[in-house]
């Protein structure tokens, strides 16, 4: 079994694989306050609830694949590896990894592990040139050439972020569910932010990716536009330009690093 972890700044999402299957996952808040030791008990108490591993910590996981967008929390999980799965190959996506994707940025270093992954995946999946849009703390936009190159993107607020920003800086808004209103023309406050935020951000996605396609390809129809993240089933319903939703994008990448870095090395 491989244990792939994808810390983002908000969630932390965790996906165990047999072989190319993910048979379990799980979504966790990201705290960068947590030592090595207590990663360790979260990831036993998650584990060994799972009929096909051991309830000893590491029993029946036999790789680990790993990116993060935080630095203290990478920091601290490379001391779980270290203490807790000492025996066990462990990948952690930084500079130097194989990835088979090359960066054509102006400094690559700068880029988001979790971006590069994706793309990764996007390759693996449907090939290029492809567009993925992951929802995330943040919603980013990452494109991919027809050569399967990483050749930039978009990194705009996040829905849970912009929902958070009205309800503190509005004198007369609080914070709402994330959830889809009756009709577009709000009949109260609460319906008129949840439009705001639906249908806003579905335009957004429409209108970012419209303009990359033409930057991308000469044709913008054989551009594949993938979308990912928690966040995403809020949008997909809305947007006209998603051709595919893949929640697991990035640790189906983590998995496709892994075996590029252990099982063929």
């Amino acid at each position: 079994m491989l244990l792939t972890i994808d810390v983002g700044n908000t969630h932390t999402v965790l996906g165990l694989f047999d072989g190319e299957e993910i048979v379990e996952h799980w979504r966790i808040s990201t705290d960068a306050r947590r030592t090595a030791d207590e990663l360790a008990v979260l990831l036993q108490g998650l584990m060994g609830m799972h009929p096909l591993l051991g309830m000893e910590l590491g029993d029946g996981i036999e790789g680990i694949a790993i990116c993060a967008t935080v630095p203290s929390v990478l920091h601290e999980l490379r001391e779980v590896t270290r203490r807790y799965y000492g025996d066990v190959p462990a990948v952690l996506v930084e500079p130097g990894v194989k990835t088979g994707v090359p960066i054509l940025m102006d400094n690559p270093k700068e880029v988001g592990a979790d971006r590069i992954i994706n793309a990764v995946a996007a390759v693996e999946l449907y090939g290029g040139p492809a567009i993925v849009v992951d929802f995330g703390t943040a919603t980013t936009f990452d494109a991919v050439s027809a050569r399967g190159e990483y050749a930039g993107g978009v990194i705009a607020p996040g829905i849970e972020i912009s929902v958070e920003a009205l309800g503190v800086r509005g004198a007369q808004l609080r914070k709402i569910e994330l959830a889809r209103p009756r009709s577009v023309i709000g009949k109260n406050t609460v319906e008129a932010m949840q439009s705001g935020i639906i249908y806003g951000f579905a335009g957004q996605v429409d209108g970012v990716v419209a303009r990359m396609k033409k930057e991308l390809t000469a044709d913008p129809d054989d551009v594949t536009v993938i979308a990912t993240g928690g966040l995403a089933p809020m949008v997909l319903g809305e947007s006209s330009v998603i051709d595919e939703h893949e929640p697991w994008l990035t640790l189906i990448g983590l998995r496709l690093v892994y075996e590029r870095n252990v099982s063929r090395s």
